[in-house]
């Protein structure tokens, strides 16, 4: 059977796997990346990489990149590549382990345009945050990386990934994550790819549990963006809250299922480009075509586009709002477009749930107000939106301005800085 192409707009975001270099051997780890010195002898250059973002640019200019690895920072030429991404004008943001970051490092980051960096953190108990990412005092280094991010005025957040074994602390990571200056918590679902074949991770009862956890967490937090990662069904919880939790891409979500192949793709260490990291089959290499070719044309993206859904997924109500992850169907079965065996949720025979439109901002913003919310990394749109608005209600205003969000980000990052921040529930200091 002949496919039709889906008409695709530019990617929102695209994650380049930078290198398999790691100083960690994470028990979970999708790329199997290991420790080494060199990285693997098919890297992508520096130049194949600089190429790589210009074409992505030529598509869009409001496109999110992410470089990541492994661990980015192992790679010598990271601030140049950091900075020909910004330069590009693309909102460019790094995942790492925060093991190698200084103050000074992360002032080189902001130099260089990075808006903001994602940090593991797997635990509050050292001992097990070690024993997950393989390394004896892995922890300690990361607290360190928190403070210099805090320190720099760099903007993070931190990604949790959570598993039967540490989803107890959950709450407890979220207290953690506001008093640190978090702007965000994003808390993983893990699929059992690369090394992470090997580990089980989470059941369908912790999995749903965690979920309503983390929904009630995003209604109720307003100093911490809490969002799922790699849990399309948390939009049907959503969805079932009184009232409905927004899900719209101005909340820092997509509205409509998984966003591989439709607004996302990944890019491996060597060039290939996949719908998402979970997702080992190559829709494409760069060195062969181009990014925009790619992405436009490969049958592997366009499959994705329009699925064919099978099992319960095929016949629930909530295909279009969730549509389940095709990367645990594909990684335990072969089949991308089979049952998401993660969800618990039988489908109960109604009319297909379109997903809610975005809504509009409460009070009104000037122009240039309104152009700088648009500055902000998506990921925390949403709470820089309503903490603005809050503050105008309490003192009396009535619209946003650029003074406000001035005043907002003195008291984020203008003040003195705190120390480090409490471990939950103890006595001690956190390192």
């Amino acid at each position: 059977m002949v496919r039709k192409r889906i008409k695709a707009p530019a990617p929102f975001l695209v994650a380049l796997n930078l290198t398999q270099r790691c100083n960690l051997a994470c028990r979970h780890c999708y790329l199997d990346a290991g420790t080494k010195e060199d990285g693997g002898a098919d890297e992508l250059t520096t130049g194949e990489v600089t190429k790589l973002i210009d074409e992505i640019a030529d598509l869009s200019d409001e496109t999110m990149v992410v470089l990541t690895g492994g661990e980015p920072l192992l790679r010598p030429d990271i601030m140049a590549i950091a900075g020909h991404a910004s330069g590009r004008g693309l909102m460019t943001v790094m995942g790492t382990n925060g093991m190698g970051l200084t103050r000074k490092r992360a002032e080189a980051l902001l130099a260089a345009g990075v808006r903001a960096v994602g940090i593991s953190v797997d635990s509050l108990r050292p001992a097990y945050h070690d024993g997950f990412r393989g390394l004896a005092g892995a922890w300690e280094k990361t607290m360190a990386g928190l403070d210099a991010c805090r320190a720099a005025g760099l903007m993070f957040q931190v990604h949790f990934s959570v598993t039967d074994d540490n989803a107890h602390e959950l709450d407890d990571m979220i207290s953690f994550c506001r008093e640190a200056g978090a702007a965000v918590l994003n808390v993983f679902f893990m699929v059992c790819t690369g090394r992470g074949e090997r580990y089980s991770g989470i059941s369908p009862a912790t999995y749903d549990r965690v979920l309503r956890q983390v929904a009630e967490a995003a209604r109720d937090e307003h100093s911490l963006m809490v969002r799922a990662r790699c849990a399309p069904h948390f939009k049907r919880i959503a969805m079932e809250m009184t009232p409905p939790l927004n899900i719209t891409l101005a909340d820092g979500y997509e509205a409509g299922g998984c966003i591989a192949a439709s607004r996302y793709a990944r890019v491996t260490p060597e060039g290939e480009v996949t719908p998402c990291p979970y997702m080992e089959k190559s829709a494409g290499s760069l060195r062969q075509q181009s990014f925009a070719r790619i992405w436009r044309e490969a049958p592997l993206l366009n499959e994705l586009r329009a699925p064919q859904l099978e099992g319960r997924c095929g016949a629930c109500e909530f295909s279009r709002l969730c549509g389940g992850c095709r990367a645990r169907p594909l990684a335990r079965d072969g089949n991308m477009m089979g049952e998401d065996f993660l969800c618990r949720y039988e489908p109960g025979g109604g009319g297909v749930i379109e997903p809610m439109p975005v809504g509009g901002a409460v009070l009104p913003w000037t122009g240039e107000a309104r152009e700088r919310l648009q500055r902000v990394p998506a990921f925390v749109r949403r709470f820089v939106r309503r903490r603005a608005e809050d503050h105008v209600r309490a003192t009396g205003g009535r619209q946003v301005t650029a003074a406000v969000l001035d005043e907002l980000a003195r008291r984020r990052f203008g003040r003195a800085l705190p120390g480090r921040p409490r471990r939950p529930g103890s006595g001690m200091e956190s390192g």
